[in-house]
Formats: structure tokens, sequence, C-alpha cells
């Protein structure tokens, strides 16, 4: 990324963004399950910056001095960019307070937690068969995934990562095949409103790798190199990004979904394995403090640590948490860019109705 700084560049920083946000069109409902939003936002706003770094490279050579400024003019990022910056920033929802969240500066590198890690695929290996003894049975195309979590995330408005407050969020995801314009619903602080059609996509979001169904996940491939190959192939190459960690963290978006194919997810954790670069972090923490087995990875482009978290007893997945892996022009090193964790997932018959206990 290239930058450049001094008292007046903050000033253009925080103008930059304000000026962004000013532009982007306001959201009506949720066009992604939440849970990947804050993921895929902030995914975004980073490859704006790679890519209008790019193209003001040459006039940024032309400043003197030419110190750190982190560059994100507006009128340079592509429309459509800008479109769905806006439905992600804008149709964000996070969840509710909660104790025990987990606070900036928190993080450590892979190389100074992975301590007495074992083999990454050993552990991978564990938590795939307790996931194939799963009993959960298959879900009908009528009914809807329930989902709760809490959550926390990074903010960079201000042009400072500054940690939010820990907050709750209830999801309701359809299972009906086919493109669909409503997806579910999502309840926060006592509000309801519907999950939208993805940004784009005019006549309904079909079942995939942004809207997976139970019924897709069945279809995947259950051997994992297969199904490694199919989801690289179904995961977005971007110009400058680690593609093996957008492989990684589609997959954490997969599982950290809640309910799923026995099989299925037994397939995701032995694919995961084979992703260069995971590693296992034996003292991980989830949003509200649970400690568990961390799998792990960093993204070099970004230096980002990103993890998954999973009980230490049961194997069940708990949550995942990212956080800088170096001082950048972001935040220090350790600081949280996000974290969630699960508190229950289930199959019900109608949207916004809760499960029973």
């Amino acid at each position: 990324m290239t930058v450049t700084t001094g008292t007046d560049d903050g000033r253009n920083d925080r103008n930059d963004r304000a000026e962004l946000a000013r532009l982007l069109p306001p959201a009506t409902g949720f066009d992604l399950p939440p849970g990947r939003h804050e993921h895929h936002r902030e995914r975004l706003m980073n490859q704006i910056d790679h890519d209008t770094a790019a193209a003001s490279a040459a006039s940024a050579r032309d400043r003197s001095p030419a110190r750190p400024r982190l560059l994100r003019p507006s009128f340079l990022a592509p429309v459509t960019a800008l479109a769905l910056a806006g439905a992600l920033v804008a149709g964000y929802s996070a969840q509710n307070g909660g104790e025990g969240s987990v606070r900036p500066g928190s993080g450590a590198s892979a190389s100074e937690r992975a301590g007495q890690a074992q083999p990454v695929a050993l552990v991978l290996n564990r938590i795939s068969d307790a996931a194939a003894k799963s009993d959960v049975g298959p879900v009908r195309d009528d009914q809807y995934l329930y989902y709760r979590s809490k959550i926390q995330h990074g903010d960079f408005t201000s042009g400072k990562l500054v940690t939010t407050p820990l907050e709750e969020v209830e999801s309701w995801s359809s299972q009906k095949p086919g493109p669909q314009m409503k997806l579910g619903l999502v309840r926060k602080d006592g509000s309801t409103l519907p999950v939208n059609a993805h940004l784009g996509d005019t006549e309904g979001t079909a079942p995939g790798i942004g809207r997976p169904t139970y019924r897709w996940l069945e279809t995947l491939p259950t051997d994992p190199r297969e199904l490694l190959a199919h989801l690289t192939a179904l995961t977005p190459k971007h110009e400058g990004q680690d593609h093996d960690q957008a492989v990684f963290d589609e997959i954490g978006g997969l599982i950290g979904g809640g309910v799923m194919p026995p099989g299925t997810a037994a397939a995701l954790y032995k694919a995961a394995a084979l992703i260069p670069g995971v590693i296992e972090v034996p003292d991980a923490v989830d949003a509200i403090g649970r400690k568990g087995l961390g799998i792990a990875r960093v993204d070099k482009q970004y230096s980002w640590h990103s993890e998954w978290v999973f009980d230490p007893e049961t194997l069940a997945y708990l949550g995942s948490r990212s956080f800088l892996a170096e001082d950048t022009e972001m935040g220090k090193k350790g600081e949280l860019l996000g974290a969630d964790a699960l508190i229950k997932s289930a199959v019900v018959d109608e949207a916004g109705v809760r499960p029973q206990d």
C-alpha cells in the first residue's frame, strides 16, 4: 500500500473516510448473513486501499516529503465497490453487550502463541471426527437455520482502530431452494429486519458459497482434496490478495454458520488442514472469553491473524477472532479486528421464532 503522512494528511484521511461514507447508499436491510458482515466489510475496505493506492502511486511518488498516510480517496473507488461497501457498512449488524469481551492488544503473533501446538493436521482430524458424529438431521426446504451470537469488531471510521462493545444478534436463514429475494430475518436490540438478496442479484440470490443452505452444503464433495479444490475455484480472486487466506476465511464462514451436514463439516476441517500456513494455537479465546483450541492463519498481505476457536473437551465450534499480526497504519500489533462467539444454533420452522431450549 502506498502511503504518505503529515499533519494536514491526517485531516485528509478523516475527510477521505467521511466523504466515502457520505457517498455510500443507505441499506434497507441486511444483504449478508450476520457474522460474515464484518469480515467482508473489512476485506472490501482493504481491497479499496490496495486498488486506490496502486492507482495513486504515480502522484504519490511526486509528493515531498513522502511520509506514511493511509490512502483511500473516495473519488478513485470503483462504483461497484462503493455500492457494496454501502450495503456492508450501513447494513452491518453486530450484537448487544455482554461480559467477557476480548480487549484490544490481547492478541499475539502465531509464533509466540503456538507454544506446544500439535501438528495442525492431527488437531483438525480430531475436530473432523467429532463433527462427523453430530446428530443433526436433514433440514427441510421450508425450515430456517437459527443462529445467535455475540460479536465485537474494530471500527476504523475515525482513522484510528477502536474496538466496539460486545453486541448480540439473532438470525433466521431461509433454506428455500433457488434464487430468493428474501433470505431470512435478523434481530438486534428488539428490532427485526429482513435479510435481502445480495447486492447485484436482481433475480434473487441462489444457494452457494455466499448463501450456504443445508441442501447446497450436502452437494459439496466430501473428499478433502476435491472439496478444497472446489472451494478454491468458488472463492473470488482479487489482485494482491492472499488467495489461500481468502479460502481459509470462506471455510471459516461456512463452519461458523452452526448447522450443517456432518459429513460436510468433517470434510471441511480436513480440507482446511491442506491449506499452507494453517497452524494450531492452543490458547485461543472467543469473543466472550471462552478458552479453547485455535486453528489459525496469518494473512501476510494485510498482516491479519485469523483464528477459529473450539471447545477443548468436545471440540465443538465456539467462535472466531482476528487481530493485527504486526504494527500497521491501521493500529498496533495485537489490536482486535473482530471477534464472535456462537451462543446457539438450531433448526426452526418459522422465521422470527426462537428455538425451545
